[in-house]
């Protein structure tokens, strides 16, 4: 298969597989499959959606120098706009969730600190999501890094505002936090180890250690828990998986993944070397 056709049923499986967590949220909406709750469910999902769009989004650019693959570098788009329309629902379904009383929204966004930053996020990834096209990375040539370098930021404002809507239960948020630790810290180590199995390695560890210095620290600041309890959390078998745990395995299971696709181009290449080689 061609490159092309390779990049056109990727862009295609990418768009439904996008699309899918709406359309069955709106299915379930629908069916009043929602519980007795379902604006703030579908708030969650919207909201949730987001986030994990936005990260997936991130993982491309680490994926492509991983698993040596170009085609993945043209779908980072495509996530990273629809994580924004998932972002645009989950605003709009809090608005559903007022009654479309813009006064009472915008006051609400204005007197509750994690609804100002959930909105401040959300305008940033919107702004991205307009001038993502080739159109406007002509127009603002050098500036269009320097505008989409905000991804950064703004997703770290949108962890913040996971993390206080989720109140006492931050395992999501802090699972969530270190996966993105792991794709920023990914971007700062020297360019020569970032595809090798030490530099994932210490990734993994770092990104490990960090997801439970984010779940303690948030815990003993805003929750008043004394934060040696989460660290000592994390070695009752009891209360595992911790997001910690999670991480690791993440990370792991990027260790396993990139072994096994160097495994298979070297035995694919060796045999093809084989295979054309003359008989004498």
């Amino acid at each position: 298969m061609s490159i092309q056709r390779t990049i056109f049923w990727l862009r295609l499986v990418t768009l439904i597989v996008l699309c899918l967590p709406a359309a069955e949220l709106a299915w379930r909406w629908h069916a009043d499959g929602l519980g007795p709750r379902p604006v703030t469910l579908a708030t969650h999902a919207t909201g949730d959606w987001a986030v994990v769009l936005l990260l997936v989004s991130l993982a491309m650019t680490p994926a492509r120098a991983l698993f040596d693959w170009v085609p993945l570098i043209h779908i980072r788009r495509r996530i990273g706009v629809a994580a924004a329309l998932y972002a645009v629902a989950h605003l709009l379904i809090y608005v559903l969730d007022q009654k479309w009383n813009l006064v009472v929204v915008a006051t609400e966004i204005v007197k509750r600190f994690y609804l100002t930053i959930g909105f401040a996020a959300l305008l940033v990834l919107v702004a991205l999501a307009i001038t993502s096209t080739n159109g406007w990375q002509r127009q603002l040539k050098r500036n269009w890094k320097r505008l989409h370098w905000l991804v950064y930021p703004a997703v770290a404002v949108a962890l913040v505002h996971f993390f206080i809507q989720s109140k006492i239960k931050i395992g999501e948020a802090a699972f969530a936090a270190g996966l993105f630790a792991w794709l920023m810290l990914w971007r700062v180590l020297p360019t020569r180890l970032r595809t090798t199995y030490v530099g994932l390695a210490l990734l993994a560890v770092c990104a490990t250690l960090l997801t439970v210095v984010f779940e303690a620290s948030w815990y003993g600041l805003v929750n008043n828990i004394d934060p040696m309890r989460i660290l000592a959390a994390n070695f009752d078998l009891q209360l595992m998986p911790r997001p910690a745990h999670k991480v690791a395995a993440v990370s792991l299971l990027v260790l396993v993944l990139v072994g096994v696709r160097r495994a298979g181009r070297a035995l694919w290449t060796k045999r093809y070397i084989q295979s054309t080689m003359p008989t004498s």
